[in-house]
């Protein structure tokens, strides 16, 4: 019982069911919806389950980084742009190459791709921890800003380009499970092993604590923001990377727009308070899968691209209000049955009788 009661407590607990009943929901629409086959062309494993994996690969990325911005009590809206800015520069690269070596050429753009964003994610860092801007100001310019330069690197036009390999970080698959999804849990797990096993996700925690009372404790918080709004940019920059492999093709206005607001989803699904403080990197990837599963079931439920908003609202809401402990108690005590007696309370015991004064002689 008391298991139970601590995974009703537990916010990822409640994405996990969500997920069931998105899939429940569209297998009684289609009772072959979990089925998995063989492509008698290509010979790799089909299906919707392993479509839910694959698109769910960029949003684990940017969750993640999202997930330790968001621990030190800021916020990173420039994801999506910075998504773009990776696929732009590596498309770009990769089609001006020759392609008469595509590993090579496929790293040296991965390559790029990570630099820039890591310079992009230093000057947010820079702003926010040493000039002392708003991580929303900050992080919102930066936005817009990426999003230019993606432009710039593109000429303002959608670029493709032509690389075996690297489309088949999104399209290949490893032991039936796709390629890009196989990398973004061993990030993950990676990462998590970095934060846990030293004390840098200690610190991060601190920091969004109380920032003073961690500065009292010996830690520096500038490097430390500095680096985590690195680690964002980069993490964004390997979902767009995931992103653009799966069609070759870079899309300056598309890739990665709006995907920061499925990163805070994301995020504060897996229970991550958005005032900073202690994270949980599983919660943040069982909420990105919750994400991907939600988008794969609008378009197979068919639901108008008015109502799909609305439609996904609804959802996360619910399971807003299913992690929330006062909601779970009023629950709860409305269930019980207004009639049933409630339990008497035990008799109170007799007064003593009062010791006498009296000495017998």
């Amino acid at each position: 019982m008391n298991r139970v009661k601590s995974a009703l407590r537990t916010p990822w607990f409640w994405a996990i069911v969500g997920i069931a009943v998105l899939l429940l929901i569209n297998t009684i629409k289609n009772p072959a919806y979990l089925a998995i086959s063989v492509n008698p062309t290509t010979g790799m494993l089909t299906g919707n389950v392993l479509d839910i994996l694959r698109i769910s690969a960029p949003i684990i990325m940017i969750a993640l980084g999202m997930t330790f911005v968001i621990a030190t009590g800021g916020i990173d809206l420039s994801v999506g742009s910075m998504m773009a800015v990776g696929g732009a520069v590596a498309m770009q690269t990769m089609s001006g190459m020759d392609g008469s070596q595509p590993v090579g050429e496929m790293l040296i753009a991965i390559g790029l791709a990570l630099a820039l964003a890591i310079v992009l994610g230093a000057i947010n860092g820079f702003l926010v921890a040493v000039v002392g801007l708003q991580p929303f100001i900050t992080t919102l310019i930066m936005m817009l800003a990426a999003r230019g330069i993606a432009r710039v690197i593109t000429s303002g036009q959608n670029t493709d380009a032509k690389n075996e390999p690297f489309r088949l970080l999104a399209n290949g698959q490893i032991f039936g499970i796709p390629t890009s999804f196989v990398l973004a849990i061993a990030i993950v797990v990676l990462i998590a092993l970095a934060m846990r096993r030293t004390a840098l996700g200690l610190m991060i925690e601190s920091i969004g604590i109380n920032p003073h009372a961690s500065r009292l404790a010996g830690i520096r918080p500038r490097p430390i923001l500095i680096g985590v709004y690195i680690l964002s940019a980069a993490l964004a920059a390997v979902g767009g990377l995931f992103s653009v492999s799966e069609v070759m093709t870079v899309s300056v206005g598309g890739t990665g727009n709006l995907m920061e607001l499925d990163a805070i989803l994301a995020v504060v699904i897996g229970g991550t308070s958005l005032a900073g403080g202690k994270f949980s990197i599983v919660g943040s990837t069982i909420g990105a899968l919750l994400i991907a599963t939600l988008n794969k079931t609008v378009l197979f439920l068919g639901i108008p691209a008015a109502a799909t908003p609305a439609f996904k609202a609804l959802v996360i809401i619910v399971l807003v209000l299913l992690q929330s402990e006062r909601v779970r108690s009023w629950a709860m005590g409305r269930a019980k049955s207004p009639g049933t007696p409630s339990t008497p309370a035990p008799p109170a015991a007799e007064p003593a009788a009062p010791v006498s004064k009296e000495v017998v002689a």
